[in-house]
């Protein structure tokens, strides 16, 4: 049985939209998504520190969004989420998903809450603005490495481009836009259109189906 714990628009959004591709049989659990509030105690339980997303597969627990895309990608090979173990791709995919969830996810972090990430208030501004300053320079890159492939790995789209569909999710906010950098939108258009990212956003209420949009 696996059962996918998320709160939507968060990290959850990658590892929730590997399933649909996989065609896995999943269920999906809602956590309370107030971050001032403790999170319920049965969630603490399965994830000490609370944080989403959380993939329950019978007894086995996974807690971290990029291992959650690799245990996924191992548990559903015939959707080819990863190149074959072994391979040079399969280790530009360790590198790929490292690098999205390790450097690229925790600026946004800094972007989105600098609260966090300083004792005193009036330096969050400055926290801010440094992750979007770096976030820049992040996005620029993968960019430039955009413009030589379709797709972040090999010939095929993996589980590293459903991650960066997340992030370049996340970059909405940011002015202008992370996908208005030509092949990042480019990239974001093309995993769009996958039926499985269209289901992961339905399922995660980001969009509505088209008779009620």
């Amino acid at each position: 049985m696996l059962r996918l714990h998320f709160i939507p628009g968060t990290s959850a959004m990658a590892p929730h939209a590997a399933l649909a591709e996989a065609g896995a049989t999943y269920t999906l659990v809602r956590v309370a998504a107030d971050e001032y509030a403790p999170r319920p105690l049965e969630y603490v339980e399965l994830n000490p520190w609370g944080q989403v997303p959380t993939l329950e597969d019978d007894d086995l627990v996974l807690t971290e969004a990029s291992g959650i895309m690799l245990h996924i990608a191992d548990r559903f090979p015939e959707a080819t989420l990863a190149p074959p173990i072994g391979s040079r791709d399969r280790s530009d995919l360790y590198v790929w998903l490292a690098y999205l969830s390790t450097t690229v996810q925790q600026v946004f972090m800094r972007w989105f809450y600098p609260d966090r990430f300083t004792a005193d208030v009036a330096a969050a501004p400055s926290v801010h603005a440094l992750a979007e300053s770096e976030l820049r320079r992040h996005l620029a890159w993968i960019d430039s490495r955009l413009a030589e492939r379709v797709w972040l790995v090999g010939d095929e789209h993996t589980g590293a481009d459903m991650y960066l569909f997340m992030l370049t999710w996340w970059g909405r906010k940011l002015d202008p836009p992370a996908r208005r950098a030509a092949n990042l939108g480019t990239h974001f258009d093309r995993m769009r259109e996958r039926p499985s990212v269209t289901t992961m956003l339905l399922e995660q209420g980001l969009i509505h189906p088209p008779d009620r949009a």
